[in-house]
């Protein structure tokens, strides 16, 4: 099992890594497009804005190998926070399309009670589980993961839905289709239950 960490200048490389290390997954660092071969699953990460992270990617020619490895070959691949967004048709944070894997838009928060919602959300918050998913096993419904991030994604498929939470209002914290899993929140900074979501995630 080699999980391949993919690696476009705006990632928290360094949580993940150490995730999976606590898991005890075999990983390698996805830096350049010949560097997909002997993967069997993908992590997506992401902090920071969608239009430099869209040009990154194709800057260092990986959305071609990315979306080879995942809708022609069917490897899982787990999208965390920015790289969730990432899998989106577009965000209001930019002008560049997304990757497309699903039907959806990113947004900006826009919150109407300023007093008791900040922007970005940071900090705990808890999760609704909306079907069933082999990467939410052993996981309880309302379980707290951490958060930190100013844009949500907008599904517009229902059956894509995974989870969603509470923030003034409700919005989408996961979404899957198939072998694509995408998480709002920060499972590799979330403690015991990220590390079950890592393991979780390795065994599909």
């Amino acid at each position: 099992m080699n999980v391949g960490v993919v690696n476009y200048g705006m990632g928290n490389i360094s949580s993940v890594v150490k995730k999976l290390k606590i898991v005890g997954a075999n990983y390698k660092i996805i830096n350049s497009s010949n560097c997909f071969e002997d993967v069997d699953k993908l992590i997506l990460p992401g902090v920071g804005h969608f239009e430099k992270a869209m040009q990154n990617l194709k800057k260092g020619n990986l959305v071609g190998p990315l979306n080879n490895s995942v809708l022609e070959k069917k490897i899982p691949v787990l999208g965390i926070c920015l790289g969730m967004q990432l899998m989106a048709l577009s965000s209001e944070e930019g002008k560049s399309n997304g990757l497309g894997w699903f039907d959806a838009e990113v947004r900006k928060f826009n919150i109407q009670d300023k007093l008791n919602f900040k922007v970005p959300q940071m900090g705990w918050n808890t999760i609704s589980i909306n079907k069933k998913s082999d990467l939410m096993k052993n996981i309880s419904n309302q379980s707290e993961f951490y958060f930190i991030h100013s844009f949500y994604i907008k599904c517009n498929k229902e059956e894509d839905i995974l989870n969603t939470t509470v923030y003034e209002s409700e919005f989408v914290s996961g979404i899957q289709k198939g072998n694509i899993f995408g998480v709002q929140y920060h499972p590799e900074k979330s403690h015991e239950i990220g590390e079950k979501m890592f393991k979780n995630f390795i065994q599909i």
